[in-house]
């Protein structure tokens, strides 16, 4: 390799070692560099504030004068469904994995595997939707600006594209340049909305008949309070884009700085910031659309929100541009086109914490996956792919993107109700239930409305099993203990063989364990292996745990049974174990092992499958493969006798 090559992949791999905090994945070798959580919020908020940029003028759009309520109905579910629903799972999954952990742990073995791939399929959605609207929708204000040349007039792709390639170049610095430019754009984005939204306020206060007439335009075409209810519950599906930024929230809560006595499984401080973020983003977020909706639905009227006029996808804006002149008003647009183009920002930070967590634990994903810039480069491609095939259209992209959001928030309150019924807390079981039912209906209904979204999600989820797969298959030969450690009866065992210049151990089977049994072995491998009368042998048993599972660390425990001297471990494969521990006991006591095995029956191809999928099969000929692979020295590898 020659040292460009090589100070790339130092380069690359660094988020894998890095000891500084700069790259701050969710392996590094180090405590990540952690912030106050209000700057945090300001990294997860760029995606949840910036939906202010159409929100309004997609609730005006979708239901007229009943904007305020329909908005009052997003802000009733935001804070008494999502948020304590997300609070629920800061403080059940703290380790930045989100519900999609809790979920994990109610199903066992591959079955929880593959349904955690499709909940992985659904946040990429969700993610990387997120990245590629947010900047499409940027570019979009960038072009509608009076004072845009005209000659950048069709450059929505490109324009979008190069929007994306420096978010990307941003996460290849590291999260610490990420939330230092999320602040202030956060910052500055919430204050210009403030300066309009009360402008907007005082002008519908000088309007003394702006209310009354907006009033009695709605009792009329809608008398019955019912009716009114009824209306802004039905719609409410097409104002979930609203509810975007919980999920991501709870993603990056390693980012999120604790407290001093917080330790690794109970991290109070972390939990209480993590809270503190959600509550106070939920809060901020219902205030600004409350205000917003009212403001827009009296001052604008209604055919500017349609397709073509000057409000749509833009209501703010149009409010900015009209009571504050053409530069108040160029700035507000620069102001959202920085936060649309950065919300991309909270989705990339989310994909960064949570694919690493689950894809290369479930050997589903090469070892760099866990580093931090080759994910980075591996999300921009993906997202210069879906930009070229959606032509960088908002409108394109929006059914899938509400659908990853909704899929995700409904799986976790589902999730919260059955860890509050798990826990038997009886009111919290009812209160989560009924959350529940109201993200199931609001998925359904916008999953019949926009079925483009699922279409969308279903590729995702697909193109994520199939490469997990095909991953888990190109590893299977790799060491996955990520520890072996040996009780004192164990290194006993090794240490007394190893002083007489040989280590002998034969594979058996743990199902049968009599000392009759392990008698007869002993007498079959002396026999048909040719071990000396008077060589001293150590039986070795695997008990596979869950071979759903990729990494282990290996705990080997030492007993003697009838005069036999035993080791035992529990592992998800028998032969990478086996491997494992052979290298083990060679490193510890500098003699070169043999092991003994007897020949499996069966189908070799149906053996390869059993490996494969319940850690057994082909026991012999694969912890060969195994070893060949990890040792190339043979000298120093080894040895595997099969009789």
């Amino acid at each position: 390799m020659t040292a460009r090559a090589s100070r790339l992949r130092s380069w690359l791999l660094d988020g894998l070692t890095d000891a500084a905090g700069r790259h701050q994945g969710p392996h590094a070798v180090r405590a990540h560099a952690t912030h106050p959580w209000w700057r945090v919020m300001c990294l997860t908020g760029v995606d949840y504030f910036s939906t202010l940029g159409y929100q309004p003028a997609i609730a005006a759009l979708a239901v007229g004068i009943l904007s305020p309520f329909a908005t009052i109905v997003l802000v009733t579910l935001t804070l008494a469904g999502a948020l304590p629903v997300y609070r629920r799972v800061a403080s059940e999954s703290f380790k930045g994995s989100g519900s999609i952990s809790m979920l994990e742990r109610l199903l066992p073995w591959w079955a929880g595997k593959l349904f955690v791939l499709v909940l992985l399929g659904f946040a990429a959605t969700d993610f990387m939707i997120t990245i590629t609207l947010s900047s499409a929708d940027a570019t979009a204000h960038i072009l509608e600006n009076p004072f845009t040349p005209s000659w950048l007039e069709g450059s929505q792709v490109p324009l979008t594209l190069g929007l994306i390639a420096v978010l990307g170049a941003v996460f290849l610095r590291g999260f610490r340049e990420a939330i230092g430019i999320a602040v202030p754009v956060v910052a500055v984005y919430l204050a210009m909305n403030a300066v309009v939204i009360s402008v907007a306020i005082y002008e519908v206060l000088l309007h003394p008949v702006a209310i009354p007439d907006w009033w009695a335009a709605l009792t009329t075409q809608h008398g019955n309070p019912w009716v009114i209810a009824g209306i802004a519950l039905i719609v409410f599906p097409k104002l979930a884009l609203g509810l975007s930024g919980f999920e991501t929230g709870v993603a990056v809560m390693p980012q999120v700085q604790g407290r001093r006595g917080d330790t690794e499984n109970d991290p109070v401080g972390r939990i209480r910031g993590t809270k503190r973020l959600l509550t106070t983003a939920a809060l901020i977020m219902s205030g600004f659309l409350l205000t917003s909706s009212f403001v827009t639905t009296l001052l604008i009227p209604h055919q500017e929100f349609e397709p073509g006029g000057e409000a749509n996808g833009r209501a703010l804006a149009y409010l900015a541009h009209k009571y504050l002149g053409a530069e108040f008003g160029t700035v507000y647009d620069a102001s959202t086109i920085l936060i649309l183009w950065f919300a991309g920002a909270s989705a990339m930070a989310g994909l960064l914490n949570l694919v690493p967590r689950y894809l290369p634990r479930y050997g589903m994903a090469p070892a760099w996956a866990r580093a931090i810039r080759p994910l980075v480069l591996v999300f921009t491609a993906i997202a210069f792919l879906i930009t070229i095939e959606f032509g960088a259209d908002v409108d394109a992209q929006g059914g899938a993107y509400a659908t990853g959001v909704l899929v995700l928030m409904t799986f976790a309150a589902i999730a919260v109700t059955l860890s509050a019924r798990r826990r038997r807390r009886r009111a919290s079981t009812i209160g989560f239930a009924t959350v529940s039912v109201v993200f199931v209906y609001t998925t359904v209904a916008n999953v019949i409305e926009r079925p483009d979204g699922i279409r969308i999600a279903s590729l995702f989820i697909l193109g994520i099993v199939a490469v997990s797969l095909i991953s888990r298959v190109q590893r299977s030969f790799e060491l996955r203990a990520t520890s072996v450690t040996f009780d004192a009866q164990a290194l006993e065992f090794i240490r007394e063989d190893a002083e007489r210049g040989a280590v002998r151990i034969i594979a058996h089977d743990p199902d049968v364990d009599s000392p009759e049994e392990y008698r007869r072995k002993n007498l079959d491998e002396r026999r048909f292996s040719h071990i000396p009368s008077n060589s001293p042998t150590i039986f070795l048993e695997v008990t596979v745990a869950d071979s759903s599972d990729f990494e282990d660390d290996l705990r080997v425990v030492g007993a003697r049974v009838g005069g036999f001297r035993v080791l035992r471990v529990r592992a998800t494969s028998i032969p990478n174990a086996l491997a494992a521990l052979l290298l083990e006991i060679r490193n510890l006591t500098g003699v070169v092992p043999t092991i003994y095995f007897a020949w499996t029956e069966g189908n070799p191809i149906t053996n390869m499958f059993k490996f494969l999928f319940t850690g057994g099969g082909e026991v012999a000929s694969v912890t060969r493969e195994v070893l060949r692979e990890s040792e190339p020295d043979p000298k120093r590898r080894p040895s595997v006798h099969v009789s």
